[in-house]
């Protein structure tokens, strides 16, 4: 079975806990273990939090969710015009990362700084990177669902 969702939400404090809590639903009803949705749960949490601070236009961002039942891939897709390190727009790197995400690891007992490093620990796949013919970017990790 293969569980999709899309959900368009506001760029608040109060959508973070709406988006994470609907994941886990549908992850515990893919009879996923509990520490697995929690590692999503907290990589998600990151990505939503980072949106909600940082981006900085556009009233909403999208969360894009699929599993199927041995992998859960997730987007979190914001509308803000970071401005890039490098001259032109482009960051130089191969992942189109966003100024943002450019910065030196933050130290482990930062207060904030440490989303993409926890995304990282707990998920595979990420990538940030820029939305083709929009402002914006795009944090997509994956996680795989066995326990």
């Amino acid at each position: 079975m293969e569980v999709v969702l899309e959900m368009t939400l506001p760029r608040n404090a109060e959508s973070a806990p709406l988006v994470r809590h609907t994941l886990d639903a549908s992850l515990r009803g893919l009879g996923v273990p509990p520490e697995v949705r929690a590692d999503i749960a907290l990589a998600l949490g990151e990505a939503c939090a980072n949106v909600i601070q940082h981006a900085t236009a556009g009233k909403d961002y999208e969360v894009r969710a699929r599993m199927d039942g041995a992998r859960c891939v997730v987007e979190v897709i914001d509308a803000g015009a970071v401005v890039s390190t490098a001259a032109g727009g482009d960051t130089g790197r191969p992942d189109g990362a966003r100024a943002t995400w450019d910065a030196p690891p933050a130290p482990p007992s930062a207060e904030h700084g440490r989303g993409l490093q926890l995304m990282r620990a707990l998920t595979e796949e990420v990538h940030i990177l820029d939305r083709v013919q929009r402002n914006g970017a795009i944090v997509h990790f994956e996680k795989s669902l066995a326990g």
